[in-house]
């Protein structure tokens, strides 16, 4: 399904990850939550992103639910990540392009795999530090926090790109009163 027709499949019948044919499309917005839809038209008037060609798949929080999701997609399509991001300093209401993807374990003292994406120079670059809870407090600046991306770029796509519309600043009430409780 393309964007074009998105509201109107939505208005029809509910959108069911595992309903994905991978062979009827090359292009895929991947988004965790039906809520983050508003972000579509914000990408694309702030960082010029037409991807009304895609189709929309919606994963869900978390690791378990980004694999169940997107295991079956041919490993050379195109994605898209948008989605909501926490930070420590970047403003409210910024896009971030992420070149760098790592797992966001505070208390581990080995090193953890860093994944680099494509940089396509729309917007602010940083690396996005991906966890299993929201985090609440870090050390670290000048990047974001999410909860889906490095379990996405683990399962191997080629050509993924992610941008993180800062919702919050490590605050999950300012999350939720951005976001309108995408939970």
């Amino acid at each position: 399904m393309n964007c074009a027709n998105l509201f109107a499949y939505i208005k029809k019948k509910s959108y069911l990850c595992t309903q994905i044919d991978s062979s009827m499309a090359k292009k895929y917005i991947i988004m965790a939550e039906e809520g983050e839809l508003s972000l579509l038209e914000k990408a694309r008037l702030a960082l010029g992103l037409d991807l009304r060609d895609a189709e929309l798949v919606y994963t869900g929080v978390g690791a378990i639910n980004v694999i169940r999701s997107l295991q079956h997609l041919d490993r050379d399509a195109e994605l898209y990540n948008i989605g909501y991001a926490g930070s420590a300093n970047f403003d409210l209401g910024t896009w971030v392009e992420v070149t760098e993807v790592r797992l966001n374990h505070p208390n581990v003292t080995y090193p953890e795999p860093e994944l680099r994406l494509p940089v396509t120079g729309y917007g602010l670059q940083a690396i996005c530090f991906t966890g299993t809870d929201f985090v609440l407090a870090s050390e670290y600046k000048d990047c974001v926090f999410d909860m889906e991306l490095a379990f996405i770029a683990a399962l191997g796509f080629k050509h993924l790109h992610s941008f993180k519309y800062v919702s919050d600043n490590l605050s999950l009430h300012a999350y939720h009163e951005l976001s309108n409780g995408v939970e």
